[in-house]
């Protein structure tokens, strides 16, 4: 697993309550968690960021939705370096079009409402799976 600061969590959310609970679950954990309030705030991040963590990213949203919003990130080649995560209330992916199309690509789907102990072993889980380079 990645050490110290190294291990980043952004998370995408259109609902504030749920961007400042994954803060409160992962930071006293070590992890250095960002916010994006929307799919092109996300972009814009990692625009210039060089992100490397767990992407964990919420389906509906307003404007560009989770799915478009990853269809995007591979576009654009930021999926190099990080694993997405959906977190999301849809209960069942498997009968969404959007998540058989981009199955390699989004490695975890976390229902919400969560557990704070689920979702850190579910998040440590991902760190592994981050290519060292």
């Amino acid at each position: 697993m990645q050490a110290g600061s190294d291990k980043k969590i952004m998370i995408v959310d259109d609902d504030p309550y749920v961007r400042v609970v994954v803060k409160e679950i992962f930071e006293p954990e070590g992890f250095e968690v960002v916010s994006a309030e929307s799919g092109q705030q996300c972009l814009e991040i990692l625009e210039g960021s060089g992100f490397r963590g767990v992407i964990l990213m919420d389906i509906m949203m307003p404007g560009m939705d989770g799915w478009e919003t990853i269809r995007e990130i591979i576009r654009r080649g930021y999926a190099k370096g990080s694993v997405i995560a959906m977190l999301t209330a849809v209960e069942d992916p498997g009968e969404l079009e959007d998540w058989r199309n981009i199955t390699e690509y989004v490695i975890d789907y976390i229902t919400k409402p969560f557990e704070s102990d689920e979702i850190l072993n579910n998040v440590s889980d991902l760190m592994d799976l981050i290519p060292e380079n």
